[in-house]
C-alpha cells in the first residue's frame, strides 16, 4: 500500500502509478493480455493500491438473473466484500451485488 502522493497526474489527465497508467482513482479498466481481466487504482483516504481481479478466460453474462443471484450469494461470504482494496469488492461491484 502506498500514499496518494506517490501517484502523479500526467498531462493527459490520467494517473501514473508504478509505471502503469490509470484513468483515475476507483475507475475499473480492462487489462488485455494480462493474468487478470481488470485492474483499478483503488484509493481509500490517503492510501492507494492497485487491485487486479477477474479471470481473463471467463465471459460475464449479466443478463441472466439466475447467474447474478448465484454469484452474489457465493461472493457475499468472501472476506473483503466491503473493502476497496480487495478484489472481491470490485468483482461484486461489476455484478451490481
Amino acid at each position: 500500500m502506498a500514499k496518494a502522493s506517490s501517484v502523479r497526474r500526467l498531462p493527459s489527465g490520467r494517473l501514473s502509478y508504478n509505471g502503469e497508467t490509470f484513468p483515475g482513482f476507483n475507475k475499473v479498466q480492462r487489462t488485455p493480455g494480462q493474468r487478470k481481466k481488470f485492474k483499478v487504482l483503488a484509493k481509500k483516504g490517503e492510501d492507494v493500491k492497485k487491485v487486479t481481479f477477474g479471470d481473463p478466460d471467463m465471459s460475464i453474462k449479466k443478463d441472466q438473473p439466475a447467474r447474478k443471484r448465484s454469484y452474489c450469494s457465493r461472493s457475499s461470504g468472501i472476506k473483503g466484500a466491503n473493502d476497496k482494496f480487495s478484489a472481491n469488492y470490485w468483482s461484486r461491484r461489476m455484478w451490481d451485488c
